[in-house]
Parts: structure tokens; sequence; C-alpha cells
């Protein structure tokens, strides 16, 4: 590497190097996270780019470090081939073996702002060291971002506490580049050891500790995939880690290069993993579930299902356009701002969505509803319509539905109410249950299709497949519709797969189409229906620890398994 033949042009740019932590995105710090929103490039493996990508701003240029396998790596040099991803362009350019050091430092050319984003923490990172002296030889500023070391990151979510009361030695080893002295000095001390390795070189790293003076008998625990929801953590010891891989199928295997951290030590705490693996014992740890709703809809109740440890993914199952007549949209918005209203009743945030864009189009905003009382079923269409700057006046103080915001809604008195109308912005399939109802307190009532709701595109392959062939271990269902159009553009879930459903006249809909449910909300609410299955994956743990079984996904039972009717 030359990096003193690069000729830096009048703008150096900038470059920053970042830890992107050990592989979960909450670990990324908050200047981490402005310094992604300003890059103009990302320079990252594959990986880390999974993690940062989602704080940059759109249309950000990455260039993904990953090895090409079609090419021989540069003689000598031990840096990664790189290709080059156009941010607005899905299509890798030819694959090229270049010095990772001198692309950073080009990429920096013409005032760019560069992000190279490296697993853990900078300052342990094999390359970032050399690849900050090329900059600094080269005259590019650059500043350094910490990360979470992977070494401490993964242990802790590994429920491996590193230190004790009594304040034990910890010592850290890379066994990829470890000499024997390295190896000596751990093996006679007995404090913590924190090797860094890989999953088919941990019984090696094991043995050269062993006979380094360490005792077969000395605890030790080895996380694949640390931090993320396919972490996997087992516990040994020096002696015995390589028979408890090979009984847990891990190996041989053709992932047996797969980065793992083994923490090794008498007050590692590995006796007391059980009390304290918080990470992997979350309710829904690794569960795929699916959420059959918009990707607007679902964002919040995928918030949630992370919390519990599952790995949500969308697929919507209805679209929502205009109506076909917009006119009748149009008079009674109007008729908002000339006083034609009483009441104004949202039932869905998609009905928020359409009155907010025909204001936006009107020239209209959150003032046009002064002196105007407003409704909301629910809580997340009252959210809605805050961030639309307008706080509602009436909530269902129980059930979140029609029917709970009719038992709430005041009759009309005429003393009491100038305007006995209510404008009721809908979709074209809304009931008619709300309607009647308000009819029947004496309003008078303008039912206007806001929205229309059509049967979304069917999912990927790859996904009808996994619906279809139980790779996803549960799936939600919010309403009927969502059971009718999930099958209709995916097929029906597979037997093995939990199903939780909102209320009673979905969990009918779904057992009409075959389904047997085994989650049902205690009301309808998606967050409700959200933590109903969170109790059910505790419930399910906790009878498998409790019978001495391996703690499994549904996903992973036997094929053709049959499930019991759940009593949730």
């Amino acid at each position: 590497m030359s990096p003193t033949t690069l000729s830096a042009g009048p703008e150096h740019g900038h470059v920053t190097f970042l830890g992107a932590g050990p592989g979960d995105p909450g670990l990324l710090t908050l200047r981490a996270v402005e310094a992604l929103a300003n890059a103009d490039v990302l320079v990252a493996e594959h990986e880390v780019l999974d993690v940062v990508r989602q704080h940059a701003r759109q249309g950000v240029s990455e260039v993904n470090t990953d090895p090409d396998p079609s090419q021989d790596p540069a003689p000598g040099t031990g840096t990664p081939q790189l290709t080059v991803v156009d941010g607005t362009s899905t299509a890798a350019a030819t694959p090229a073996v270049r010095d990772a050091a001198h692309l950073v430092m080009e990429a920096a050319r013409g005032g760019r702002r560069v992000v190279r984003a490296v697993s853990g923490d900078p300052g342990l990172d094999t390359y970032a060291a050399e690849e900050m002296l090329a900059c600094a030889a080269a005259g590019v500023p650059f500043e350094v971002v910490p990360g979470i070391a992977s070494a401490v990151g993964v242990p802790a979510y590994a429920g491996v506490p590193l230190r004790d009361a009594q304040g034990a030695d910890v010592r850290f080893v890379d066994a990829r580049t470890a000499s024997d002295r390295c190896w000596t000095e751990v093996g006679a001390s007995d404090g913590t050891v924190v090797v860094s390795t890989t999953l088919d070189s941990v019984a090696a790293a094991a043995g050269e500790l062993v006979s380094a003076g360490r005792k077969p008998d000395t605890p030790m625990t080895v996380t694949v995939a640390g931090t993320t929801t396919r972490q996997r953590t087992w516990t040994a010891t020096l002696g015995t880690i390589a028979q408890t891989l090979k009984q847990a199928k891990v190996l041989p295997s053709p992932d047996g290069g797969r980065p793992v951290i083994a923490v090794v030590g008498e007050r590692s705490a590995a006796a007391q993993r059980d009390q304290l693996a918080w990470f992997e014992s979350k309710p829904l740890f690794g569960w795929k579930v699916l959420v059959p709703r918009t990707k607007e809809q679902a964002a919040s109740l995928s918030d949630q299902l992370r919390s519990y440890g599952a790995v949500p993914h969308e697929v919507p199952t209805i679209a929502v356009e205009p109506p076909r007549t917009p006119q009748q949209m149009e008079r009674a918005v109007k008729g908002l701002v000339t006083g034609r209203y009483e009441w104004i009743a949202f039932t869905s945030v998609n009905a928020v969505k359409a009155v907010r864009e025909k204001f936006e189009e009107y020239g209209l905003d959150a003032r046009a509803f002064a002196g105007i009382k407003v409704a909301a079923v629910g809580e997340q269409t009252a959210k809605a319509l805050i961030a639309f700057g307008v706080k509602p006046d009436l909530v269902p103080s129980g059930e979140q539905s029609a029917a709970g915001l009719l038992e709430d809604w005041p009759p009309y008195d005429p003393v009491f109410d100038p305007i006995d109308r209510v404008f009721l912005p809908r979709a074209d399939i809304a009931t008619e249950t709300l309607v009647a109802g308000l009819i029947e307190l004496g309003w008078e009532v303008d039912d206007v299709t806001a929205y229309r709701t059509v049967r979304a595109s069917p999912p990927p392959a790859e996904t009808r497949e996994a619906i279809k062939g139980g790779g996803f271990d549960a799936v939600l269902f919010t309403s009927s519709s969502t059971v009718r159009n999930l099958v209709g553009i995916a097929g029906k879930p597979h037997n093995v797969t939990v199903i939780a459903c909102i209320g009673p006249a979905t969990a009918k809909t779904a057992e009409e189409h075959g389904l047997r449910v085994d989650v049902m909300a205690p009301e309808p609410s998606v967050h409700k229906l959200a933590e109903a299955l969170a109790d059910f994956g505790a419930k399910r743990r906790a009878a498998a620890v409790e019978a001495g079984d391996p703690v499994t996904r549904p996903s992973e039972r036997r094929p053709g398994a049959r499930r019991r009717r759940s009593t949730t």
C-alpha cells in the first residue's frame, strides 16, 4: 500500500470511522446516528451495512467491502475485495481488488462525507488503524466514533457478566492472531478470558488455554450471532466444549467459520446463565412473526414485537386507493369549512390520512376543525389526529370499536347542539353499525366514502412458500379482511404456525378458512394482541424448561405435528 501516491484534491472531504457495534442496530450511539444521517458515502461489510443503512439519508452511496468469492485476494495485502454499490441503483459494479484505505480516501474526494463503518469498535478493528494512518498521510481529515465492542456487548446479551464483586481481571484475546506468548499469559492468569474466534476454532482455542495451564473443568460459554435474534449460546467447560458443539449438531458445518465470542473463567457467571440470560429468554425470541397489515399501520406493532425478541415480517394484505367518485368527499370537506357539521368521526388511521390529503389539496390545515367536535375510534386513530394537529374530543373509554364509540357518544340535543349532522369519512367496505347507532341517537349522518380498500398484490414467492411451508412461527390477524386477503394472495398458513386473532369475529373467519386459533386478544387492540402472543410464547417456553425439553420455536416442530387448541 502506498497512500502517499494519492494526491489530495482541493477538497479533501471528511471520513468518520464509526463503530457499528456487535449487531443489534439499537446499540448504535447517538453520535453514530448523527454521522450516518449526514453521510454521502457508506463504506462497510455487507452485514454492517444492514445495521447502519436504516439511519442514512435516501440516495446515499454504498461501498460493500465483502470479499468476492470469484476472485483471489490481492497478494500480500490481506484486505478484502470491494464491490461498489451506487445508492441510486440495486446493481453492483464490476468487482475490483483495491486497497480499502485508498478507496475510503477516494470516496472522500470532492468534499464528500464518508462513513467507514466497522463491526464493534474501530479501535479493535484489524484494518481501521491502517486506514486512519493512510488518511493522515494523505491529509484527509477524519474522526472516530467509538462503538460497543463485540467482546463486551455479546457477553452482556448472553447473560455472562465479565466481572464480579471480587473484581477479577479480564483479558481479551483474538484467537486468529494470538501468539504462543499471549496464550501462555492468559493461561497463567485466573481471571476471565474473552476469546474472539470462529465456530470451528473454538475447540482449538480451548485446547490452547488448557495447554497454557487452565483446568479442563473451567466454565466456558460460546455465543454465535451475538446481540441479534439469531443469537445462540452454549455452556460447557474447556474440556467438553468440542463434544457440546458436536451434540448440538452445529459442527461440522459449512457455517463453521462464523465469528463467535467465548468467555472462559471461574468467575464468568457461566453457572448462573439460566438466571442472567435476559435476551435469549425473551418470550418470542427469534420468532418470525407475520404482520399482515400496511407498512404504516404495522410500524408500532412491529416495534412492540421486536421488544419481545421477535422478527416481524410485514406483508401488506390491503392497498388503500382514492374513491372512484371524489365529488362526495369534496362536498363534505367544503361542508366542514362552511359549518355544516357538529361532529366528524374518524374510524381508522386511513380515514385521517384521506381527510388530511384532501385538506392539503385545498390548502387547508388543522384550523379548519375549529368549532367542530372530533371523535376517534381508538388510540392509534387518535395519535394520527394529534400528529395532524387535532386533539380528539371523544375516544371510547372502553372497547375501541364502533360499538365502543357509540357507548360514549352523546344523543342529539336540540338545545345544546346547534347542528344535528355528523361527517363520517370511511372505507367503502365499512359496516353500518356506527351509522345506524348515530341515527338512533338522533343524529343525521353523511356517510362518505373517503377511501377504497383493495386486495394487495401477492408477496414475493419466497414469502408465500414460507407462509404455506411453516417458515413463520406466528401470524397476527387484526381483522377478518386480513384473514381473507392473506389466504387469497399467499395461501393458508401451515398448521405449525401459531394463529393469533384480535377478536371473536376475526377468529371465526380464521376458523372458517380452516385455521386453528391459538391466541385471542383480551380486547380488540393490536397491542393487546401482541401482548397475548408474548404471553403465549412465555408459557410455552416455561413449559419446555419445566419438562427439561429444549426451547424451540413453533417452526422448528416436527413437520406435520398437530397442535393443541390454546385456551389463551
